[in-house]
């Protein structure tokens, strides 16, 4: 509205029409209107610049006086975890039996224990053992009586049912021990339990006497305790066929709510609830649900269409596969596995050649192997004690990738006249060598490239992958030339029955058949050991003794993968004893936060 249109309107008779200022329009106006007028036809005598210009300064006190107390609150507060939400999860494997004592074979067994139930010691998210029933223990001077102090807040999941209150005592942890060492119950954990007395001294007091010193003894606390109650009248002969362990009842942080079978009365799926009255703390997360897959396909196509969100166990392979990725943390957490060649040399009399052991080591690009089969998703291993996993010297003898070093070894240890197909012969024998492994898709392409690499050398491989049933019959037979697998060792290894003379033989898992008398002093020497130090010395001399022999061709290390949805927090795990102790401190996992006062 300009001037003239003001004048015709208001009756005013400016100056000029012209040459009037705006200041002295907007005086006349104020004279002749009142406030509310005035205010509705301030902006129309405003230029575009200036009514945007007051626009973005409301604007920007509008804003401060609406953010500051967000800020304020914000400022003085902090997020915490709070209770509540959800947790779905896929799981390889079917569970069959949720019992601390018969779940040793079954990784979703074991995943099922380790939330249901509570050991007496527990490993923590850096993998040190900490107190889990246990409040704290002592150990005597000849390191022979261990003794054990209960919680004595610690419950079972049915208590409070019928009005019954049921503690965890000395009596359950009595009963589970007896029960794990009687031949009757046919538990794997018995021979964790050879001559080990369980001694009642009160009801929260346990004292366990052993016949001998035995260095790693602490970490057989962790086995779970069975509830005596439940499983007192349950015979032997009836003990794996129990309903209690598909339902089980433990005092751990999650309890037993429901289960779901497909219609070929397979388990599909688990529900836990927190257990709202544990001992120590309640689970921030309400429920776990857990699926089972027979394949990591079928888990990982079940994630790809939503159904879950968290993965047990991803394979490097198998990353590219998956979908959504951005919600998803790959966490990689250090596993103390290691995958090798075993030598077998009394199946093969190449093999007992040293030099052609040692020709092969050098021979192996094992750097290539994690390149190509883990997508760099581990580390090389040069020894049996896993240096740079474990805490313990990795400073070792190695043998680097040099092709033609390998071939100068052989060439001196009388391997030449190769063939048509440059294979090597010494004394009219081909230099010849069968590796049997698995049909694991990892282990199979492993052979593979394997094969390829000793070739160069002047080496003929021949590959035999067999499903793990006949696998394992010529593992307990002895029955191979050369094994491609692999063993896992504890974060506090005890690599006894892996290298001793005497595990030669089922059930013993000296692969290699590895037969050495000061190795086997050291051993020896090394479970009698209390501290930890003098222990780890003896351990780095007996490697060091290994790794001279080359009775073994030491492959590599693969993390332990694990996908979990990135709405779950809390997990802060860097190192595990195996799979099932990822959930060592799942009561620390959160969905749900609120807001505090600092």
């Amino acid at each position: 509205m300009n001037a003239n249109h003001l004048e015709d309107f208001f009756g005013l008779k400016p100056e000029s029409s012209e040459k009037k200022s705006r200041e002295t329009l907007k005086d006349s106006l104020g004279k002749k209107l009142g406030f509310g007028a005035r205010l509705r036809l301030f902006p129309k005598v405003l230029s575009f610049k200036e009514r945007y210009t007051i626009l973005a300064f409301l604007v920007i006190i509008l804003g401060s006086i609406i953010s500051l107390p967000i800020t304020t609150f914000y400022h003085f507060t902090e997020a915490k975890p709070a209770f509540g939400g959800k947790v779905v999860e896929g799981i390889l494997g079917e569970p069959r039996l949720i019992n601390p004592l018969l779940s040793q074979t079954n990784d979703a067994d074991r995943d099922l224990v380790s939330l249901v139930y509570s050991g007496l010691l527990r490993y923590n998210e850096e993998g040190k053992l900490m107190p889990d029933l246990a409040k704290s223990y002592d150990i005597s001077s000849d390191g022979l009586n261990y003794t054990v102090y209960l919680n004595e807040n610690a419950k079972w999941h049915d208590s409070g049912i019928n009005g019954i209150e049921r503690k965890v005592t000395a009596d359950d942890v009595i009963f589970t021990v007896r029960t794990a060492q009687n031949p009757d119950y046919a538990s794997p954990q018995r021979i964790s339990w050879q001559g080990v007395e369980a001694e009642k001294v009160n009801d929260y007091t346990v004292i366990f006497k052993l016949k001998n010193k035995y260095a790693q003894f602490l970490n057989n606390l962790t086995m779970g305790i069975l509830p005596e109650h439940i499983w007192q009248d349950v015979k032997p002969i009836n003990f794996a066929i129990s309903d209690f362990n598909l339902k089980p009842i433990g005092s751990g942080h999650f309890m037993f709510d429901k289960l779901k079978k497909n219609r070929l009365g397979r388990i599909s799926s688990y529900e836990l609830v927190a257990f709202k009255d544990h001992f120590a703390q309640r689970p921030f997360i309400d429920k776990i649900e857990l699926h089972f897959f027979d394949s990591e396909d079928e888990m990982i196509e079940a994630y790809n269409r939503n159904e879950i969100e968290n993965l047990s166990v991803i394979s490097a392979q198998n990353l590219d596969k998956l979908k959504f990725k951005k919600r998803m943390n790959i966490q990689e957490v250090k596993l103390p596995r290691y995958f090798a060649v075993f030598f077998n040399q009394n199946q093969s009399k190449v093999l007992s050649d040293k030099n052609v052991r040692l020709a092969l080591n050098h021979a192996t690009d094992r750097q290539a192997l994690i390149q190509k089969i883990l997508s760099n998703h581990g580390i090389i291993v040069h020894s049996p004690m896993i240096g740079g996993i474990l805490d313990i010297n990795s400073d070792v003898k190695s043998f680097e990738f040099d092709v033609n070093k390998a071939k100068d070894i052989l060439s001196a240890g009388g391997w030449g006249n190769p063939d048509e197909n440059g294979i090597l012969s010494k004394n009219n024998e081909k230099l010849s060598i069968k590796i049997s492994t698995s049909t694991w898709p990892e282990l199979a392409e492993v052979a593979v490239l394997l094969k390829e690499q000793w070739k160069a050398v002047g080496a003929n491989v021949e590959i035999e992958s067999l499903p793990i049933s006949q696998l394992q019959q010529i593992i307990k037979e002895r029955s191979y030339q050369s094994l491609l697998f692999g063993e896992i060792l504890n974060i506090d290894p005890d690599p006894f029955s892996l290298w001793h003379s005497s595990q030669k033989r089922e059930p013993g898992l000296n692969l290699a058949l590895y037969d050495n008398k000061a190795a086997d002093t050291l051993l020896e020497e090394a479970r009698q050991t209390l501290n930890p130090l003098e222990r780890m010395k003896k351990y780095d001399d007996f490697q060091k003794l290994v790794i001279e022999d080359i009775p073994v061709l030491f492959l590599y290390s693969p993390y332990y993968i694990y996908g979990q949805a990135k709405r779950v927090h809390g997990f802060d795990t860097h190192i595990i004893s195996m799979p099932s102790d990822r959930f060592a401190n799942v009561e620390n996992w959160y969905i749900s936060t609120n807001r505090v006062w600092k």
